[in-house]
């Protein structure tokens, strides 16, 4: 695989961030020429991670949100992070409709959905120092 171009971005965990977060991402993704089912499959993730960082990360708390996008000949990796309170037990946040946050509405199916709308997703997390997601989309050229 071959880098193309990368971008870094850093905005503060408030929730309206999250449109902003997904709109850039997609905005840079769109030098690959995806679809735009492909660009649909993007936003979503991207929204599912952000939100994630900051209501999960952060507790709605003040914190940084990073986004890197790099895009390669055979896609793009988007790795979203934060330095919140981490995971506990990657694999059992993993599980379709488990949610620390049983009170909040929607609770339970991030990781789910980022995992239907990209090709790879891998989750780096350590208590008390944050949380990192990266996510592969195949774009067809």
């Amino acid at each position: 695989m071959q880098l193309i171009n990368e971008m870094r971005l850093e905005f503060t965990s408030k929730s309206n961030n999250e449109a902003f977060g997904r709109v850039v991402a997609a905005a840079f993704a769109s030098q690959l020429d995806p679809t735009v089912e492909e660009l649909a499959d993007i936003k979503t993730a991207v929204s599912e991670a952000v939100t994630n960082a900051i209501i999960h990360g952060y507790e709605n708390n003040p914190g940084m949100v990073k986004m890197i996008c790099r895009l390669y000949d055979e896609g793009i990796e988007i790795v979203v992070s934060d330095e919140g309170k981490g995971i506990e037990d990657v694999e059992l946040a993993r599980q379709p409709l488990y949610t620390s946050k049983p009170e909040m509405e929607r609770s339970g199916m991030g990781f789910t959905v980022m995992e239907s709308f990209m090709d790879s997703i891998s989750i780096i997390s350590e208590p008390d120092k944050g949380t990192s997601v990266t996510m592969f989309k195949n774009i067809k050229s």
